[in-house]
């Protein structure tokens, strides 16, 4: 673009930021009219609880259970159809196999698989580990992005235009589509990334999967110019895209494929709508908050064993005088899990021994030190209606940087997952749905009288 069209795009002028000022004040509501109305923020209530928009039979999550009639607190635990993660998790390391592809199965069918179905699974996701002729030239390889949940998103919605049944909502259609899309994806991932590199002047070096290989074995081999990786490193990076798979039909992403299928519409605007959730920064961004904290706080504290110094760091984090003067301390806290994030509680165990290999253990022992003490210092400075706890994202960023994995793909690697659990819910919407989906809002503009364009 020249200089010209350069401040009519992309520049603040002070006419918008005069309009933007007007818009601020007109959108404005008084927040204790949410609670006169009984307005349910976030579609959930004071102590995190959603509003029962829905019914399945996909996943679960459980903080709490009952006690003499009343609903107390408990370690968090996520069911995956019925089955406990901790279980499946302990299933699979035990058989020395990797666990996406059985459990990609059972989300999407309903029960795990036995020998046959699973080796049968496995060959049907290589067999489509490919793209359309000529794609990743034309489409990835054009106008890469900065950003890769944009660039896959983009990827996502061009694909529709290569499908012949793209708009075909028939359950055996979506199901190829989706098996397609979640074949297909770490391929969009990590070509989009290497793109985006060359368009920098690096090399560019774009390896095709090989069917013998899982899907997080897949990703390491395609990412690194060496293609090597370690049994740990792929057993980790597995592990990962299991925990992050589903998280129930209330989380927002999901809430959104629910929305949109409700609609009607195909299978690569839904997909893309979900993207557009999970990129943001409250959801499938977190981990990179994560790890920018705790860049800032190393950066700041002279020791990093002192514990004096870590919680004047924290203080500062929520009195907004540190790191993005936002007031949070990321990773810390769920909507639902008020004691333990289950998924946390796995991954933690995997870190330290992946920080001790990876010769990362005054880092671990900082995180471990911040998990420890933030819930204590958020009570005292915050009113509390629900316990706060390490959540999936405080360590998973970690563990993706020791993998040697790029920020630019923490996030894209959290979609490779939960595009197993969309796609479920997809499908389970489309055989359900019967209304489209529609909240209600209650309007406070006082009606008013036109006038005229002269009497203004």
């Amino acid at each position: 673009m020249n200089k010209d069209i350069d401040s009519i795009f992309f520049a603040i002028t002070p006419k918008i930021e005069e309009l933007a000022l007007k818009c601020e004040k007109n959108n404005e509501i008084d927040k204790e009219l949410y609670t006169k109305y009984e307005v349910k923020r976030g579609l959930r209530d004071l102590n995190g609880k959603g509003v029962l928009a829905g019914l399945t039979n996909i996943s679960d999550v459980c903080a709490s259970k009952i006690v003499n009639g009343v609903s107390v607190p408990c370690e968090g635990n996520l069911y995956y159809r019925g089955y406990n993660i901790k279980d499946l998790v302990k299933g699979f390391l035990d058989a020395q196999h990797p666990g996406f592809e059985e459990t990609a199965y059972l989300l999407l069918f309903g029960d795990l698989p036995n020998k046959q179905q699973l080796a049968e699974f496995q060959e049907m996701i290589a067999q489509r580990r490919t793209l359309p002729p000529n794609f990743v030239r034309d489409v990835i390889m054009k106008a890469p992005s900065r950003d890769m949940m944009n660039s896959i998103t983009r990827s996502i919605l061009q694909l529709y235009s290569y499908d012949k049944k793209a708009d075909d909502t028939s359950i055996p259609n979506v199901l190829r589509q989706c098996l397609n899309l979640i074949s297909q994806f770490p391929m969009l991932m990590v070509y989009g990334y290497h793109a985006y590199n060359y368009k920098r002047g690096e090399d560019l070096y774009i390896y095709a999967p090989k069917p013998e290989l899982s899907t997080a074995e897949n990703i390491l081999m395609m990412l690194r110019e060496n293609r090597s990786y370690t049994k740990l490193e792929a057993k980790i990076l597995d592990m990962a895209l299991v925990l992050h798979m589903d998280h129930g039909g209330g989380n927002n992403s999901t809430f959104t494929t629910h929305v949109v299928t409700s609609s009607g519409t195909d299978t690569y605007s839904t997909i893309a709508a979900a993207m557009a959730s999970l990129k943001g920064p409250k959801h499938g961004g977190a981990n990179i908050k994560v790890t920018q904290m705790f860049e800032d706080m190393k950066a700041t504290l002279t020791d990093w064993s002192d514990k004096e110094q870590i919680r004047q760091y924290l203080v500062d984090l929520l009195d907004k005088k540190v790191f993005d003067h936002k007031g949070l301390i990321y990773g810390m806290g769920h909507a639902v899990y008020s004691i333990s994030d289950p998924r946390a509680d796995i991954f933690k165990k995997f870190v330290k021994q992946l920080a001790k290999e990876k010769g990362h253990e005054e880092e671990y022992a900082l995180y471990e030190t911040v998990e420890h003490m933030a819930p204590e210092i958020i009570g005292e400075k915050r009113r509390m209606y629900k316990g706060v706890n390490a959540n999936v994202d405080f360590y998973s960023g970690l563990v993706y940087r020791m993998l040697d994995l790029p920020p630019a793909l923490y996030t894209p690697i959290f979609a490779t997952a939960r595009i197993v659990g969309w796609s479920a819910h997809r499908l389970e919407e489309l055989k359900n749905v019967d209304k489209i989906i529609r909240p209600a809002y209650k309007p406070l503009a006082p009606y008013r009288e036109y006038i005229n364009l002269d009497d203004r």
